[in-house]
């Protein structure tokens, strides 16, 4: 998955969430599009200063520091900070997390053309891309990305909230032996899809009425699958998704839960010139053998971005469940 700029969620929203119990599922659209995402933890964290306002810095405030809440009044995101900077009267009290435990730091902010500002770059979770895998039409459920997104200690987010937007891919840096590639890709305006359910170790998962359509296929059972010839569809120009050839390797037991069931390798010769490979941002790409849905695209390897590793469906959906 790769990054985008961070950016605040600026419009609340009143989604129903339909249930994502699609583990009985039997037919599933392929969708291979990518999309955006955006994963909160419901914190707020300092990530950078601005030099021009040295206001925070000077206070004691720290990279890394958690703001929890600004004159008593808790908050979860940038727009809660900018709320209380602008009821605030002069000097505010922050609470802070910082190495296990709480302090207050008296600040005054900075007044701005824009409004009051403290001074600081904030953090609020993790934005960036991935291929969505299915789209039930019958529940408007989907998964995307066969794995999780992990915070900034390598731990898997707590998410508390999340929203999926449309993207395309701007650009491909080619993968190589030692050198992982990856697409790059942007938000397509600010039209939400969706709202994003759970972050799970076998995928990210949300419901998104009515966003994607195509034909759906029977979803395969572990069985089913065996070593020889598939295709993975996924999205790396600006265009439609395409089915490109791969071929299975090699089966690994359905209890793996590294989203390490399948070892693919990459044959399909218009994807090898144009990404080298499996590359970050086609994670989530979904496996189609014998004319069924059999899985999503999850790793690469390093040393050889012809070969990676997929996730089997049937992992995928009970993590959904």
């Amino acid at each position: 998955m790769k990054k985008l700029a961070n950016r605040c969620i600026f419009t609340f929203i009143s989604l129903l969430l339909l249930s994502l119990n699609v583990s009985a599922a039997e037919y599933l659209i392929p969708v291979g599009r990518v999309i955006g995402l955006e994963l909160s933890q419901g914190s707020v964290t300092v990530a950078a200063f601005d030099d021009t306002l040295p206001a925070a810095k000077q206070a004691g405030l720290q990279v890394g520091d958690e703001i929890r809440a600004i004159d008593g009044a808790c908050v979860d995101c940038a727009r809660d900070v900018r709320s209380a900077l602008n009821r605030s009267d002069g000097i505010v009290e922050l609470r802070v997390f910082r190495g296990g435990k709480e302090q207050t730091i008296m600040l005054e902010p900075v007044i701005t053309s824009e409004g009051p500002r403290l001074g600081v770059y904030l953090r609020q979770g993790i934005t960036g891309i991935g291929t969505v895998t299915y789209y039930d039409p019958d529940t408007g459920c989907f998964g995307t990305l066969g794995h999780g997104v992990n915070d900034g200690k390598g731990k898997l987010l707590s998410m508390k909230q999340g929203l999926a937007y449309p993207a395309t891919v701007v650009s491909v840096q080619k993968g190589r032996a030692g050198q992982p590639g990856q697409l790059k890709g942007a938000l397509a305006g600010d039209r939400l899809l969706g709202a994003l359910s759970c972050n799970t170790s076998r995928g990210v998962f949300g419901a998104a009425p009515g966003a994607w359509s195509g034909e759906a296929l029977e979803v395969a059972s572990f069985s089913d699958i065996r070593p020889g010839p598939a295709t993975i569809r996924s999205t790396v120009t600006e265009g439609e998704p395409r089915d490109y050839s791969v071929e299975i390797l090699k089966i690994y037991p359905q209890s793996r839960s590294d989203g390490r069931n399948l070892l693919l390798k990459v044959t399909d010769p218009e994807l090898l010139e144009a990404t080298g490979g499996i590359v970050q941002g086609m994670s989530g790409s979904p496996i189609i053998q014998d004319g069924k849905l059999v899985g999503a695209v999850t790793h690469v390897l390093v040393n050889d971005p012809t070969t990676g590793y997929g996730i089997f469906i049937e992992n995928m959906l009970d993590a959904a469940a």
